[in-house]
């Protein structure tokens, strides 16, 4: 049995501000600093995934805008970096209705540990719901519609069986009291996503970065939790990290969370592969 420990696997080498290169962030040093991080965190594995539209070959999936700007880095020449380090080997996909079949073969050509699977553009057309160059809610957005339209995207990326971790599963609250709630209880949008897992058997990514948006709270929320223990579903543990000082964020709030909802167990992968350990405990 693995002894037990804490992850963070969903974090970025480099910001996502413009004009960051990967000549700048993918380096020894910058790694190091990320480990060195780790371990004063008391975190025992530690993975990076990038953002796929950072890519050239993500074009190949969908050419919306932001993907344009920001392909210019080589995927095969991140993955030759990172094997090079003791990090897991990790990607972010957005999930791209359409485009399984050429993401699959993107994915499975390479050998990563781990691919997070996440949705950010909601609906039809450019609109996102974290990224306020293209807000879903521009113009006044109903709630109940952009909630039902996420959690429905949300569903489908489990469902594609592409993925091995459910990013930030509630990113749609990310803005918080900025904008409107749904009228409806939030478990009638959940329940989609959340029989989607239980038949998939995606993990479910419990993330602190939700803790540095306006939300101010941990993705999922409890009450989406709740229903994915009752589900039988699997947890990761992330921070999504893009700053060395962001790894392992807050990890003791997750970590109480985690036990409060009586998970004692989180996924560690190697070669998409999972296994579990059992959950370890912040330190520092």
């Amino acid at each position: 049995m693995l002894a037990s420990m804490l992850t963070d696997y969903h974090l970025h080498l480099r910001p996502d501000e413009a004009g960051t290169s990967f000549e700048r962030y993918f380096t020894a040093e910058n790694v190091q600093r990320y480990l060195e991080a780790a371990e004063a965190a008391g975190i025992g594995e530690l993975g990076v995934s990038e953002h796929v539209y950072r890519f050239r070959q993500a074009l190949d999936l969908w050419s919306h805008p932001l993907w344009v700007e920001n392909a210019r880095d080589d995927l095969d020449a991140y993955c030759e970096f990172v094997r090079g380090t003791p990090l897991r080997l990790g990607i972010e996909c957005d999930h791209v209705p359409g485009a399984e079949e050429r993401t699959a073969a993107l994915l499975e050509a390479r050998d990563f540990d781990y691919v997070v699977g996440s949705v950010h553009f909601v609906g039809e057309g450019d609109a996102a719901v974290d990224h306020d160059g293209f807000d879903v809610w521009e113009g006044g957005g109903d709630a109940d519609e952009i909630w039902r339209r996420y959690f429905e995207a949300l569903a489908a990326c489990a469902r594609s069986g592409l993925y091995d971790i459910l990013a930030h599963p509630d990113l749609v609250k990310v803005w918080g009291r900025s904008r409107p709630l749904p009228e409806r209880d939030l478990r009638a949008f959940y329940e989609p996503t959340v029989e989607a897992i239980a038949e998939s058997g995606i993990a479910v990514e419990v993330s602190t970065a939700g803790l540095r948006k306006p939300v101010g709270e941990l993705y999922p929320s409890r009450q989406f939790a709740e229903m994915c223990v009752e589900a039988g579903a699997s947890f990761a543990l992330s921070s999504d990290a893009h700053l060395p000082e962001q790894v392992g964020f807050e990890y003791d709030r997750a970590v109480d969370f985690l036990g409060e909802l009586g998970i004692e167990e989180i996924c560690v992968f190697e070669q998409r592969q999972r296994s579990r350990a059992p959950l370890g405990a912040r330190v520092g």
